[in-house]
């Protein structure tokens, strides 16, 4: 018999996994401790079980998560690590810190997560696109990012961004359980408001997190204010145009109480002139809401035309953002972190790795709908 994987399954298919062994369902909550507030991966090691329920839970399952393949640091203290999944494919995730004393003692600790292995998207300016989209990732193996990580970065984890390879609305089912196993109060992981989930823009999964009342934040990708230039920089906005991913997001703003943070990469020449100014401001100001200005990374590989785009100058980044501010709109310069060790926004692409650790792999499904999937089924 083939023993399952339990890393990813939550409290109530624990609990109910117990009950199925004729174990007490409490069983089951100390299993998810075990699993996500220890990060243990040995049954032997959970000594609140009688040696006889280790042995017959060893019997039946197996803990996996996945491990590090490589890691690189970068100079301003960011780290990068390459995760191997058990099918030899791979993903990364990074741990990126802010500056001391901001957002407290030692300042945040970000870490931004994986959801796909590759995208399917094809985003012009993105390193991930050079890398064949093969598969969702299962809830475990996103929790298991967040398990690694936290324990290289010594237990402390402040914030997560669901930013990394892949778009968590083509993966809705599994990201969201990931989501309520790291926010579960037996895990002591993140709290929602500290966890933001972006997304380049896909209509039905904003109304579904919004009808579904989730509370971790909204991010979404906006790059440009026409449908011709986003149209250039992002192939999905040609089936979700402006206006129906800006409706999508006022529901959102209306159902969820909340404001939402439009990410804007800074392209020169492209959408960082004056009607971009006054195109941004405008739609900024129709829902409560801050963008965040990114200075475009440049990638060494040419993906799909990303070699026609140019960084824009500090200068002009802090004069776009200074425009931005005197409209009355909340805007932030995220930083480059990670630049060096191809860590920052959109040069994530397991490089050296193709997506896959162990050469080639059997052939897995490959999702390339724009739609969100079909809700997840027990793990297996």
């Amino acid at each position: 018999m083939e023993r399952r994987n339990l890393f990813g399954f939550d409290e109530v298919a624990l609990r109910a996994e117990c009950a199925a062994m004729g174990l007490e369902p409490y069983r089951g909550t100390q299993l998810f401790s075990w699993l996500y507030n220890h990060g243990t991966d040995d049954f032997d090691a959970m000594t609140d079980f009688p040696k006889t329920v280790r042995a017959s839970l060893a019997r039946r399952y197996r803990i996996a998560h996945p491990h590090v393949a490589g890691e690189r640091r970068s100079r301003d203290g960011t780290r990068k690590f390459v995760f191997e999944l058990e099918d030899g494919l791979a993903v990364e995730a990074v741990l990126i810190p802010s500056e001391a004393g901001e957002g407290g003692l030692g300042g945040r600790l970000t870490l931004c997560l994986s959801t796909q292995v590759g995208c399917p998207l094809g985003c012009t300016f993105c390193a991930t696109a050079s890398v064949k989209p093969r598969r969702n990732l299962a809830s475990g193996e996103i929790v298991g990012q967040y398990i690694v990580a936290r324990s290289a970065a010594g237990g402390r984890i402040t914030n997560i961004v669901y930013m990394g390879m892949g778009e968590p609305f083509l993966n809705y089912d599994a990201v969201m359980k990931s989501v309520e196993i790291l926010t579960h109060k037996a895990t002591r992981g993140v709290g929602a408001s500290r966890i933001t989930i972006s997304t380049a823009g896909i209509p039905d999964g904003i109304r579904r997190m919004a009808d579904e009342r989730r509370t971790v934040k909204l991010a979404v990708s906006l790059h440009a204010t026409t449908d011709e230039v986003r149209g250039r920089l992002m192939p999905v906005a040609k089936r979700y145009p402006l206006a129906e991913v800006i409706a999508a997001v006022e529901y959102y703003v209306r159902m969820a109480g909340r404001a939402v943070t439009w990410e804007y990469i800074v392209f020169e020449g492209v959408n960082d002139g004056p009607e971009d100014i006054r195109r941004l401001a405008r739609l900024a100001r129709r829902v409560p809401c801050k963008i965040n200005l990114i200075p475009y990374h440049p990638i060494e590989k040419i993906v799909r035309g990303g070699h026609r785009f140019r960084s824009p100058s500090r200068e002009d980044v802090l004069a776009f953002a200074a425009s931005l501010k005197k409209a009355g709109v909340t805007v932030m310069v995220r930083s480059s972190a990670g630049a060096d060790i191809e860590g920052a926004c959109g040069q994530l692409a397991a490089r050296g790795f193709g997506g896959h650790c162990r050469g080639e792999t059997k052939p897995t499904e490959r999702n390339t709908s724009l739609a969100p999937i079909p809700r997840e089924s027990t793990p297996t």
